[in-house]
């Protein structure tokens, strides 16, 4: 099959990376019309980059659905697209996510480490950082490539380094400087990557950059107090001063005794409550503030922290809430554990504290996937089984039988794109 330069904008004939051009065929008719990308595996193995990675840029970025974990190596898109705008797509997926910011270079290794995506380059030395901003670094952090993967990569990536050491690396860059499909690339932000909330994490992370200066010192302080008494009394003692929809927050959490201890956990619950009602609201509350109080805890990071949140974060206009909150919670749902952890304070929430929501609990969840906040597996697994882990089991299974419009929905939308005969 004839090969074309991983950059397209460079015409020299003599490039050294290549790759195979994008081969793609339509199947179906009118609702059931789908595009299957025949050669993605090899495409993406050029890329030193999992295909899963790849279509999924293709999704957001058009979109529309896709399915990321095919067993026979059919990489299917819903709707009917054409390879060149297909490859258009993977200019940007190319210029965000495999060449090196310095020297353009293709010959980087993706590294996954406390919630950054490195680009390390095997040519250069650089290391540069993916902006978290795209939709497709939330789904790269919550589905990092197994070990042997990321090895094998590596390893790909390091022996076309070596290969190449020794020969000259002549300035491949375009005459204007510009990074491959730069046309391409900016019309796709227009289409998917930025357009919920562009600009928003970022700003967010300066804030928080910013913020956390400032209570450095309170941090020292609050260190004394958090060292006061933590044994099971003392513990049980504080859950008793709580409002009544935090107490079972705080005895859960007590249960496995991780890092942080279930008084910080319930803190952070009362501090959202007080500040709510002092401010007339709790949509009066801001993200920074939110998360620096979590940062100043010690819990940030922690899955339970998002347990308390979807306790405390919204009201009965919970549906129109989620939106201004995601940036902040996508910054703390860092893995699976997390995003099961917040589907279980938002079962709480509905299911005891705010009853006249649960059928609401279909629209919530919409909420939820379309912000990113949890996965598609997640919410599955979610949806298959009642738990009395959070609530009552007959709880449970109310707020899961309200939740079956969505699940139905979500069905259909994976049976689609399955649907080929």
């Amino acid at each position: 099959m004839a090969t074309i330069n991983v950059r397209r904008d460079v015409t020299d004939p003599f490039y050294r990376y290549k790759m195979e051009r994008l081969q793609s065929k339509i199947e179906g008719k009118g609702n059931g019309i789908k595009t299957v990308i025949v050669n993605l595996s090899s495409v993406a193995g050029s890329l030193a980059r999992p295909p899963a990675y790849v279509i999924k840029y293709f999704g957001f970025e058009l979109g529309a659905q896709t399915n990321i974990n095919p067993s026979d190596d059919r990489w299917i898109i819903n709707g009917a697209h054409d390879a060149s705008k297909l490859q258009d797509y993977l200019d940007g997926f190319i210029s965000k996510f495999v060449l090196c910011k310095k020297c353009k270079n293709p010959e980087t290794v993706m590294e996954i480490k406390d919630g950054r995506i490195m680009l390390d380059c095997k040519a250069c030395g650089q290391r540069s950082e993916v902006d978290l901003r795209l939709k497709l670094s939330s789904f790269i952090l919550k589905n990092q490539p197994k070990k042997g993967k990321k090895d094998k990569a590596a390893r790909k990536a390091e022996r076309r380094a070596r290969k190449e050491a020794g020969l000259a690396h002549p300035d491949e860059g375009s005459q204007n400087g510009g990074s491959p499909g730069d046309s391409a690339s900016d019309h796709a932000e227009e289409n998917g990557d930025l357009e919920i909330e562009a600009g928003s994490d970022d700003e967010l992370t300066r804030q928080i950059n910013e913020g956390a200066k400032e209570i450095e010192v309170v941090e020292t302080e609050k260190e004394v107090k958090w060292a006061t008494d933590f044994s099971a009394e003392a513990l049980k003692s504080r859950a008793e001063e709580l409002p009544d929809e935090l107490k079972r927050v705080a005895i859960d959490d007590n249960e496995e005794g991780e890092g942080g201890g279930s008084s910080s956990y319930d803190e952070l619950g009362k501090w959202v409550l007080d500040t709510a009602a002092d401010k007339g609201g709790v949509e009066k509350l801001d993200n920074v503030e939110i998360y620096l109080k979590a940062k100043e805890l010690g819990i940030e990071s922690k899955h339970r922290t998002l347990t308390v949140l979807a306790q405390t974060l919204f009201s009965e206009k919970i549906v129109k809430q989620i939106e201004p909150r995601a940036p902040m919670l996508k910054k703390m749902i860092t893995s699976e554990r997390h995003e099961k952890a917040f589907l279980g304070g938002t079962e709480r929430f509905v299911g005891k504290e705010k009853p006249e929501l649960i059928p609401q609990v279909s629209a919530i969840l919409l909420k939820y996937y379309e912000s990113d906040l949890i996965s598609e597996e997640v919410l599955k697994a979610w949806g298959s089984k009642a738990s009395k882990k959070y609530v009552d089991i007959k709880i449970s299974k109310s707020v899961r039988k309200s939740a079956e419009k969505f699940m139905e929905w979500l069905e259909n939308a994976e049976s689609d794109e399955e649907d080929s005969e």
